[in-house]
């Protein structure tokens, strides 16, 4: 919910000369269980066995979204006419969660996001505010990692955003009859309550390549893996992912002697974030079955062996990306008596494609 309040303390009889008023900026409820609320039956802590320990923070920090609190916010003031095409543009900076500034009277356009920190103090996203008044766009840029897998326009992988959160309103009166405002009798002021809420347009996506029987197989990975036929960009004034299909560069690392239903196993997880589907305001979806996908989804990991060879191995994710449209876990479980041991290196000389079955529950990959 967001406040337009009136800051003038005089009596209400004057409140109309009054053009300062405070926007209360708020967020909605950032727990992954709540935010991942599907219509299946899914309790992604207990899904999760990867874990999230202090070096997985201090190389890619907490494992769910943080509530940021520096805002950039656009203000578009269109007169008499509610929902008119932008002309002109007022930028502002907020820290914290209240906005007080001077407004003319009359029908007001407001866009806010939160400004992007990383832990290493470099930016991935690319803001565009020039093409057109009318939107903001982000993307990121590609990385130099070849893209091999249902990424149809772009040879190489592209990063992954960091954590962004959005929210538009169109069409806010801002009038001097108070038509619309509420009196507080608590704080003597006159607010005007909004309904809109910022909310994640980047989707976390937890995955895991859990390794039965590996027996020291595998002693080591590549530290970058790909989800491929994701969005490039997003629209912030929508929050409608592009239509551009990419491939996805994160970070993963490998845990061994990991416990697993009274099994251990060796565990391969990571975080990444994504624009999400194509196409998809996913915000705006309630059901999986609202989901119109057309690309396949792929999770390429490289391993190293205990011979000295390399191979990339190649999960088709399709199903479980869909049906998650939002973020969450993502799990592959790999028999590896069932994976031959390369006997040639070059990652992509042995590139081995495992389909899902369709039980509806976990799926366990077969060669």
């Amino acid at each position: 919910m967001v406040s337009l309040t009136s800051c003038t303390p005089e009596p209400p009889l004057h409140l109309y000369n009054a053009r300062e008023v405070v926007m209360d900026i708020p967020l909605v409820d950032l727990n992954l269980e709540i935010y991942w609320d599907y219509d299946i039956d899914t309790d992604w802590q207990a899904e999760w066995y990867y874990g999230w320990d202090s070096e997985d923070i201090e190389l890619w920090g907490d494992i769910g979204y943080t509530p940021p609190s520096v805002f950039e916010l656009r203000r578009y003031y269109t007169g008499n006419v509610p929902m008119a095409p932008h002309t002109t543009v007022i930028e502002s900076e907020v820290r914290g969660t209240h906005f007080q500034e001077r407004f003319e009277w009359g029908f007001w356009d407001i866009l806010c996001w939160n400004q992007v920190h990383t832990l290493d103090g470099i930016r991935s996203i690319i803001f565009d505010e020039e093409s057109s008044l009318d939107s903001v766009t982000v993307y990121t840029n590609q990385t130099m990692r070849s893209a091999r897998y249902n990424a149809p326009r772009f040879a190489y992988a592209f990063y992954a955003p960091e954590p962004l959160f959005a929210v538009y309103q169109q069409g806010i009166d801002i009038n001097e009859s108070l038509e619309g405002f509420t009196f507080d009798p608590v704080r003597n002021i006159y607010v005007k309550r909004l309904d809109a809420v910022l909310r994640p347009v980047t989707y976390i996506y937890l995955t895991q390549v859990i390794l039965h029987n590996n027996r020291g197989r595998v002693v080591g990975i590549d530290a970058n893996a790909c989800l491929s036929g994701m969005a490039r960009s997003t629209t912030l004034n929508s929050g409608r992912a592009g239509s551009d299909a990419i491939t996805v560069d994160y970070q993963i690392r490998m845990k061994q002697n990991c416990k697993y239903r009274g099994e251990q196993v060796d565990i391969i997880g990571g975080r990444l974030l994504t624009f999400g589907i194509c196409n998809l305001k996913a915000n705006n979806v309630s059901r999986a079955d609202e989901v119109d996908d057309p690309y396949h989804h792929y999770m390429d990991v490289n391993m190293q062996f205990n011979n000295g060879m390399d191979s990339t191995l190649v999960f088709d994710v399709t199903q479980q990306v869909r049906r998650q449209y939002k973020g969450g876990v993502i799990t592959i479980e790999l028999d590896m008596d069932s994976v031959p041991i390369p006997q040639r290196s070059g990652g992509s000389g042995f590139d081995v494609e495992v389909m899902p079955i369709e039980d509806g529950g976990t799926h366990i990959f077969e060669m």
